[in-house]
């Protein structure tokens, strides 16, 4: 094993430690002629890391995987999944690694992965490589998430390998470096428990507790904590996407992490007419994870979680099924009170009121009608969510310059916002300060897909410019900047349906 001369990270190894029988040691295969093409510099400097450092071609070594910087010991882990309601007992990193956990400036313990470092013992016959494209739109998709403020795994850097990967076409391959609260997944624990080693499965669960659900520990059932911490954490999670339209587009078990963390940036989108049956991802032929059924596809997903802990939650079968049963029943309410909580800021209901008296009909009309209503709207006019949204905001300030956009209102729309605006002025507060609040919730500028495509398809024939323009764009997501609404407008509904592609 080589080493650079200077530390790049000074890595722990928690999980190598003390999950054995979770991993393969494993080494990424050498990329040729290695070529840093993104770099977050504001990211690693949260992580206490020196982004001059990270650029020279020794800190390109170690983020490519050609050095192993010492402290570091890099394993592929392994996870089982449900893969569109099929089980597969053996997943696993099979084009990534675990290369160590770093300590951010805030006393976090985060993972530093690779992906697209070359097949592993868990490839199932795939090349272990990924294209450009596909490593740049996770970068891009999960910084503009978290912009939004949407919990998620972050990108630190991408570079070129200068090998070619083999798809449709021959493409540029590259290496994502991803950091991540953990890397554990519902997976994690299907892996473990297939394993019938009720010992795996326990250091696997204490671990979590340690590592994400600290509280857990010092609860009567600390198993039963950790199936209730991680139930609520999707269900804030989930609650997040679908107030951004965002659909995450392979929402398999192995996709779920433990800590409540959007990861895998595969097939996702964001809509653009509002529509609860919108699928993107070439493969979902059957819409099962189309917009709309997200929840209920977290909630199962978190009924696989649960399976694999009722031995530790109770040693009485009867009595570990009906405990995890009622936690998981809280998922529905959860959410629902998340997603209530949620829209009801971004349409600027500040009051607790549940009836307000508004003029249609002289018939009383309660929140929950009213926001059902504006979702009635949004699909029967094919309206664009994201621009409908914020326009509202425009039309309580009652603006009369052109969205940003180029959002016009259909005249369903515009009746419904005038019973809105009734009950927004009824509440106490200036409309304008509520307006303005509106604006920091509901984003101007989306990863559009359009932009998005047009942007990965000038990165994959050489030029960065697109690309680095779209991302500065959507980390500023809130504030209407001059010369931007190009970003902020959908793409022309004449052309083809949206598709993407998991691009391995």
């Amino acid at each position: 094993m080589s080493a650079v001369d200077e530390p790049i990270f000074t890595f722990d190894d928690s999980f190598v430690r003390d999950l054995n029988g979770m991993y393969e040691p494993w080494r990424a295969a050498v990329a040729p002629t290695p070529e840093l093409l993104v770099l977050n510099e504001t990211l690693a400097a949260d992580l206490g890391l020196d982004a001059s450092l990270l650029a020279t071609a020794d800190g390109i070594a170690v983020l490519v995987g050609n050095e192993v910087t010492p402290g570091s010991s890099p394993v592929a882990q392994g996870y089982a999944g449900h893969q569109f309601g099929g089980y597969s007992p053996r997943l696993g990193d099979g084009r990534a690694l675990l290369l160590g956990e770093i300590h951010d400036g805030h006393g976090n313990l985060l993972d530093v992965h690779l992906k697209g470092s070359g097949r592993t013992p868990y490839a199932r016959g795939g090349d272990g490589k990924a294209a450009i494209g596909p490593m740049l739109r996770e970068y891009l998709i999960s910084e503009a998430m978290h912009a939004l403020g949407v919990p998620t795994t972050r990108s630190l850097a991408v570079m070129a390998t200068g090998d070619k990967v083999a798809r449709d076409i021959m493409l540029p391959g590259a290496v994502l470096v991803r950091v991540a609260a953990s890397h554990l997944r519902v997976g994690s624990f299907q892996y473990a428990a297939a394993h019938h080693d009720p010992t795996l499965i326990r250091r696997l669960a204490d671990y979590s507790i340690a590592r994400h659900y600290p509280e857990a520990g010092h609860a009567e059932n600390p198993y039963l904590a950790l199936l209730a911490s991680v139930v609520t954490a999707q269900a804030q999670l989930i609650s997040q996407w679908m107030q951004l339209g965002f659909i995450h587009g392979v929402m398999n078990t192995d996709n779920m992490t433990i800590s409540g963390e959007t990861i895998d940036y595969g097939p996702c989108a964001f809509m653009d007419a509002y529509d609860p049956a919108t699928v993107f991802s070439s493969i979902d032929h059957g819409g099962r994870y189309a917009y709309g059924n997200q929840p209920a596809i977290a909630q199962w997903n978190l009924a696989r979680l649960a399976e694999t802990l009722l031995p530790l939650i109770d040693s009485d079968t009867d009595a570990a099924i009906a405990a995890a049963t009622s936690v998981l029943q809280d998922f529905t309410e959860q959410f629902g009170t998340y997603w209530s909580a949620g829209v009801r800021a971004k349409l600027g209901l500040i009051s607790v009121e549940v009836e307000v008296e508004v003029e249609v009909g002289e018939v009383e009309v309660g929140d929950g009608a009213l926001i059902d209503d504006l979702f009635a709207v949004m699909v029967a006019g094919a309206l664009d969510y994201t621009s409908a949204l914020r326009w509202l905001s425009a039309f309580l300030r009652a603006d009369t310059k052109p969205a940003p956009s180029g959002f016009v209102p259909s005249e369903a729309l515009k009746t419904w916002a005038a019973r809105w605006r009734l009950r927004v002025t009824s509440q106490p507060g200036d409309p304008v300060d509520i307006a303005a609040a509106m604006d920091r919730l509901n984003p101007l500028y989306i990863p559009r897909n359009h932009r998005v495509e047009e942007a990965l398809s000038a990165a994959t024939d050489g030029d960065m410019g697109p690309f680095r323009r779209l991302l500065d764009v959507v980390s500023d997501p809130f504030t209407q900047r001059p010369g931007l609404d190009a970003y902020a407008a959908p793409a022309d509904r004449s052309t083809a349906p949206y598709r993407t592609f998991c691009g391995t």
